[in-house]
């Protein structure tokens, strides 16, 4: 049977930070737009609104590198520049929307595919050995050249090491295929095709001919005042190459099979959708149910979508309804009216699978994102698709002890943090209780900033470390607090600090972009002009 992670698996702590340490000025040309682990986890690229793109890559040479996870500069280049559309007479931004690397089978070269709005662009980057020469008959010679006496006087000119540089090379453009902006691109499991996504069309591409793609989805109308939804993102099945799904402005995914029909028409596609109530309708409902990100799971049995206010998680099998529903700004359903009025209520949040496919994490305001620990929980049902969780010889031993010895704990508050030993209760209960309580925080003080970091949590009862703790919701911060703050107080005390919003939420601050590394529990965060790593190992 196949368990999930200990909690102890996921007491992320920061580990590094790419970028400035010191409060100045961003540059809007620095703001990342993208983050991307590639598939072995050793390199990271990152994107931003100047068009530039950073890779990074592991540092194996590092004395503690088997117990820490840290990256080093690799290289940077310039992928897309701003352009201006003389027909359409619209400028063209050099803004890095999405990049996915390939899966090379190749130590030396690395490939990945970066769009902007209208263009994209296949990289090949390799590592090249400079050598030079070393010595040579002409060695300390100026002018005159004497012959020589005999052969033993006859040097071959050798060569050696001399650098390493890295060079990346655009090995193919695709475009002039999209009318309006391009949302996702998505690279298929076959290794010889992708799908790239705008607002009105999906068009499937070969990495072999950039002059021509075919249009796989088209939701024009023939009217575009009858136009009533728009595609927010596509993305491809991790194993199946025929599969590929899409999300709508309507809050619906539509997974479809390309052997079905040249052009996926929607009888052919089969529809998640879940019921909402129209009495809970409101002004608000049609842009908060908007999806903004997609993600299978990499064993491809589940799907998470991310809209506004909650990320839902659907089997690939049942489609209608999810089987979990996270509600990840809970806090905010109160203040809609302020987010529409400084289009917060706009903001396209992403949502990642960790490598294991059983948890899942996404971003919000305060520079603050979420993860959520063995959101799935695998049974023996699933043996068949699940993927071996990070650790799992070591939580399969302590499991059988574990799972009919929990009882809950609280803050002060009223806040259920956990359970460990004691009566079980089951999670929906706890997720209720908890968002119940999240409403009646708002109306408490709330402290931030250094002061934030050294208050009193005030727990029930101390917290054991060899119990095992079961936690709904990992809430941390990407800021400069982590430089002073590496891991001050348990991972629940941290979640239940971040947690406090209170009144105080800056819409300026928001997580968007992150990923998470497939074979490790490490993830990588965009905030601002920053990178910034967290580790559990």
């Amino acid at each position: 049977m196949h368990m999930n992670q200990s909690l102890k698996n996921f007491d992320f702590k920061f580990s590094q930070c790419f970028g400035d340490k010191t409060d100045i000025i961003t540059a809007d040309a620095d703001i990342i737009t993208s983050v991307e682990f590639d598939y072995s986890g050793d390199y990271l690229a990152t994107g931003d609104k100047g068009g530039r793109v950073v890779l990074f890559e592991r540092n194996h040479d590092s004395k503690n590198a088997k117990r820490t996870c840290e990256y080093k500069f690799f290289t940077e280049f310039q992928s897309h520049d701003a352009e201006f559309d003389y027909l359409k007479s619209v400028e063209i931004e050099e803004k890095i929307n999405q990049i996915k690397w390939l899966n090379s089978t190749t130590q030396r070269s690395k490939f990945l595919i970066s769009t902007n709005d209208k263009t994209i662009k296949l990289w090949k980057i390799t590592e090249k050995n400079v050598t030079m020469v070393n010595e040579n008959n002409l060695e300390g010679v100026a002018t005159n050249i004497s012959p020589l006496n005999s052969i033993n006087q006859l040097k071959l000119p050798s060569l050696t090491y001399h650098d390493k540089i890295i060079s990346a090379t655009p090995k193919r453009v695709f475009g002039n295929a999209h009318t309006y902006h391009i949302n996702s691109i998505s690279p298929n499991s076959d290794q010889e095709t992708f799908i790239s996504a705008d607002d009105l069309r999906i068009n499937l591409w070969n990495y072999d001919h950039p002059d021509q793609s075919f249009n796989i989805i088209d939701i024009k109308p023939m009217n575009m005042e009858e136009l009533t939804e728009v595609i927010t993102c596509a993305e491809f099945h991790p194993q199946d190459c025929n599969l590929f799904m899409y999300s709508l402005s309507k809050g619906l995914i539509k997974l479809c099979d390309m052997r079905q029909n040249s052009l996926c028409h929607d009888n052919k596609a089969k529809i998640f959708e879940e019921y909402i109530d129209p009495i809970n309708h409101n002004f608000f409902t049609e842009i908060t149910s908007s999806i903004s990100d997609i993600k299978f799971s990499p064993n491809g049995r589940y799907i998470a979508s991310r809209d506004y206010l909650t990320v839902k998680i659907w089997d690939i099998n049942m489609d209608n309804e999810p089987i979990k529903t996270i509600n990840v700004q809970e806090q905010l359903k109160e203040r809609l009216s302020d987010t529409y009025e400084n289009d917060a209520i706009f903001d396209r949040f992403e949502v990642v699978f960790s490598g294991d496919s059983s948890s899942v994490m996404t971003g919000s305001y305060n520079n603050n994102f979420m993860i959520y620990p063995n959101a799935i929980k695998t049974n023996d049902l699933d043996t068949d698709m699940i993927v071996q969780p990070f650790n799992s010889s070591k939580n399969n031993s302590n499991s059988n002890n574990n799972n009919n010895n929990q009882k809950i704990k609280t803050k002060k508050d009223g806040t259920i943090l956990m359970t460990d030993t004691g009566a079980t209760i089951p999670r929906t209960s706890l997720r209720n209780k908890r968002n119940n309580n999240n409403n009646n925080n708002d109306n408490n003080n709330n402290v931030d900033g250094d002061d934030a970091m050294m208050m009193d949590d005030g727990f029930e009862g101390d917290l054991n470390d060899d119990d095992e703790e079961e936690l709904d919701e990992i809430v941390l911060q990407a800021n400069k607090l982590a430089f002073r703050n590496k891991g001050f107080g348990s991972l629940a005390q941290r979640s239940a600090r971040n947690k406090e919003w209170g009144d105080n939420v800056d819409f300026k601050k928001s997580i968007m972009h992150f990923s998470w590394h497939p074979r490790e529990n490490t993830i990588a965060v965009g905030a601002t002009n920053n990178l910034f790593m967290f580790s559990s190992i």
